[in-house]
Formats: C-alpha cells, structure tokens, sequence
C-alpha cells in the first residue's frame, strides 16, 4: 500500500473536502445570491455552507484553522501556531458563479511554514487531487460520487508525475489574470527559443495542471492569498515541483504575519 491508509489528517481532510463539495453543488445547481465582501470579492451560500462543514471535520484535530471564510486570528497569536490548517472551501467563486467547473476545495496542513499535506476537490467533475509532502506521493482519483468512503478512494488512486520536457513549453495562464507582467514572462520564454503554448485553467486547478504532467511552468504574478496556494504547494511538493516566491527566491511560506502571497513561479 501507499502508506496514506495510516494518515489520519489526510483521511479527514479528503472526507472534508469530498462533504463540502457535495454542499457547494447542491447550491451550484440552484438559483443562487451573490454578495459582495468588504475587499469586493464575491461570496455566495455555497462558500458558507462549505465552510461550515470543513471547520466541523477539522476543529475536533486541535490544530488551528485558517479559512478564507473564518474570522482571522491575529497574528500575535498565530505566530505561535507550529501547525495549522489552512483552507478556501470555494476556490474560484468567480468561476462558481460563471458556472463553468473551474472551482475547487482546498484544505492544506502546513508545519512551521511548510505544506505538509493539501487537497484539492473538484466537485463539478468529481475529481480528487491530494498529495502526501513527507513521503512524496501526490495522486489524482476520479470518482463516481460525492460520498466515495475513504477506503475506496484507495483502490483507485493514479499517482501524478509531472512532464518531461518537450519542444514545446507548456505554460498556464489564467481566464481571469493574463496581465502584462505574464504575457512579458512568455515574451521572455519566447525570447529564449522556446516555443510556447498557453493552458487554461481557473483556481487552483493550475497547480494541478503542472503537478500532474499537462503543463510545464505556472508563473503568477497578480495577488493570491494563502488559501488560494497551500494545497496546491504541497501536491505539487510531493512530486519534486517547486513554488518559487519572485522576492524572496525560496518557497512559499505560510502563516505569515501578512497572509498575502508574493508573486510566484511554479515549474
């Protein structure tokens, strides 16, 4: 086996994150209200009701949560944290309302700084993306249902591995984020020899992307918040990928005193 049957903050993490995708898209499928929030970022019942049921799996594991959706803890408490859980029960709400799939779950346990574990729940498709950082394994699993018990989400696990090179250089872009310090990034790739193909995809599929072999470098250069990246780091973590901060040349930490991200490079 995997050794992943013996991990029990995995096991609640993917049964969190399965629960709260089958929550979001009984909403996904209804009319539903948008609100806006203080920084103008949309929200609708499927964030709250996704958030509800994440905190309910993890506050009974003692280890601190950090949630897009939850009232912050100050830092001057935070910093104290050695482990915490950080999440976004609705990753790409803007895509959530557009309707197109392109959303995610995203629940990461992270270790002084450092991704530990992450999951990534796709619930218009139904597929699961987790990864293990410590015994670097990070697999992918298509399901049939939301409510797949744990021990068959075992038996049908398809281990990711990222792609070798080719003469073309695979390069993910966002629907929403093709800014000019991006199309310079490419312009500079080109620039190099390389040819270049832009791929597509919305919230924190991009990481997925990269970790699983479809893509080649993901370079994010536009504000993400911690939650939008940590479980996306540490699936790509578990398989050699590296998320590179542009200021600070070393990975992506987490609980940081400012929860904003720096802009980043994945590859």
């Amino acid at each position: 086996m995997t050794g992943i049957e013996q991990n029990k903050e995995l096991r609640i993490a993917i049964e969190a994150s399965l629960k709260a995708g089958d929550a979001i898209m009984q909403v996904y499928n209804t009319e539903f209200d948008v609100e806006l929030k203080d920084d103008k970022s949309p929200l609708t019942i499927a964030d709250k009701n996704a958030n509800d049921i994440i905190n309910s799996f993890l506050k009974p594991t003692d280890i601190p949560i950090i949630s897009e959706e939850n009232k912050q803890t100050n830092y001057s408490k935070r910093k104290s944290w050695s482990a915490c859980w950080i999440v976004d029960p609705v990753d790409g709400t803007k895509e959530f309302i557009k309707q197109n799939g392109e959303f995610t779950v995203n629940i990461a346990l992270v270790d002084n700084g450092k991704p530990r574990l992450g999951v990534i729940y796709v619930p218009a498709i139904k597929v699961l993306y987790f990864g293990d950082v410590p015994n670097n394994k990070a697999f992918k699993v298509r399901l049939s249902e939301h409510n797949t018990a744990f021990e068959d989400i075992l038996n049908q696990l398809e281990p990711l591995q990222p792609k070798a090179r080719t003469s073309v250089l695979e390069v993910v872009g966002s629907r929403s984020h093709m800014n000019d310090e991006t199309l310079a990034f490419v312009h500079q790739l080109e620039k190099e020899g390389n040819q270049v193909a832009i791929v597509s995809k919305g919230s924190s599929l991009k990481f997925c992307l990269v970790a699983e072999g479809n893509a080649d470098i993901y370079p994010r250069f536009a504000p993400t918040m911690e939650w939008d990246t940590a479980a996306g780091q540490a699936i790509c973590n578990a398989v050699g990928v590296e998320v590179i901060s542009k200021e600070t040349e070393q990975p992506l930490a987490y609980n940081k005193e400012n929860l904003l991200n720096p802009w980043f490079i994945v590859s």
